[in-house]
């Protein structure tokens, strides 16, 4: 104790303080201090040599002046906060004669905007909207679709399957490559409740929501949207599917100048089975052939496979892609735009 020389050390301190600057050069100062093997330390440390009468009266020495360099070093990090807190403060100074910022209004976006607008046309048509879940099992997704199974869709190259906990692939289990599986369970579901025989309401759904395929491209995302829609009574006919898709697609285009075609297609789920396909009579798609959706008359395995019979009732399923649409509709040539968020795009969408 009578090496340390109180005036001394906390002028030292002082000194030190003062040319402090930040929070990590003040941790390095109270250590050479106040540290495991700071100076006050020490000296707390060799009291053990002094005699009993001796330690007490300089252990409250060291004491006092270790409360003084603490306060001294506490006060330096006020000190330190309140100066970082004006550099702060000028930096980021406010000019209140600054013309103040205006509110902006969001808006939907523009898949949306088309999922809505589909909605409507189709529940003015009598149709109600139907969903189901994303993760899908192998027999809604295509068993019950009479997709054969060494069909293509079915490799790991088109869908996504997933895996358990211990990361092994679940053939049964993937994420849903079209919303066909959502008509299925509804099939499925309305046959239990009324019975696929005599007496059968007519069943007549969209099923709007999102799809997952391996695809990424301008023009294919991996995650999609699809709108599927299926109408199943006793007198349903390929006239009356015809009849309420070019009835959509001039209404959701909102132009008389569309002609639309139907040329024969093949889909494992419908027989017979055509490509929609339609042209602009003017702007800059004027003239040329454009897919839009697929149709055709449900097979009867599919009507079967759910318990309707098929001997008695007949269907029609149709299905499309609303970013699709909403490309034509809106003259974009990039589907990943709809995906990116990208603001200076959806901002030509705000309300």
């Amino acid at each position: 104790m009578s090496s340390l020389n109180p005036e001394a050390l906390l002028s030292e301190l002082s000194d030190a303080l003062a040319a402090v600057k930040d929070g990590d050069a003040l941790e390095v100062t109270k250590a050479r201090y106040l540290g495991k093997s700071g100076i006050v330390t020490e000296a707390l440390k060799g009291l053990v040599s002094l005699p009993v009468e001796e330690r007490k009266e300089a252990g409250g020495k060291i004491n006092k002046i270790k409360a003084q360099m603490e306060a001294a070093i506490n006060d330096r990090r006020d000190a330190l906060k309140q100066e970082q807190l004006a550099a702060r403060l000028a930096e980021e100074a406010l000019d209140v004669t600054l013309p103040g910022r205006g509110v902006s209004r969001g808006g939907l976006h523009p898949v949306t905007r088309s999922l809505q607008r589909i909605e409507k046309l189709f529940a003015s048509m009598g149709f109600s909207v139907a969903e189901g879940p994303e993760i899908e099992t192998d027999y809604f997704n295509f068993t019950a679709l009479n997709t054969p199974d060494d069909h293509p869709a079915r490799s790991m190259h088109d869908t996504f399957y997933l895996k358990d906990d211990q990361g092994n692939v679940q053939p049964d289990v993937l994420l849903r490559t079209h919303t066909s599986p959502i008509q299925a369970r509804y099939m499925q579901n309305h046959v239990k409740a009324h019975g696929g025989k005599e007496g059968m309401p007519e069943i007549r759904i969209i099923a709007p929501g999102r799809v997952y395929r391996v695809d990424s491209d301008a023009t294919h995302s991996p995650m999609f949207h699809q709108v599927e829609g299926l109408w199943v009574g006793e007198h349903v006919t390929f006239a009356g599917l015809k009849g309420v898709m070019i009835d959509f697609l001039h209404q959701f285009f909102e132009t008389d100048a569309l002609e639309v075609r139907f040329r024969p297609s093949f889909f494992p789920f419908t027989e017979p089975s055509a490509e929609i396909d339609v042209a602009f009579g003017e702007g800059p798609l004027k003239g040329r052939w454009l897919e839009v959706a697929g149709c055709g008359m449900v097979h009867p395995n599919v009507l079967a496979e759910a318990g309707i019979d098929p001997e008695r009732y007949v269907g029609f399923a149709f299905g499309m892609g609303p970013d699709r649409l909403t490309m034509l509709r809106y003259g974009i040539n990039d589907l990943r735009l709809f995906f990116e968020g990208d603001i200076r795009f959806l901002n030509q969408f705000a309300a």
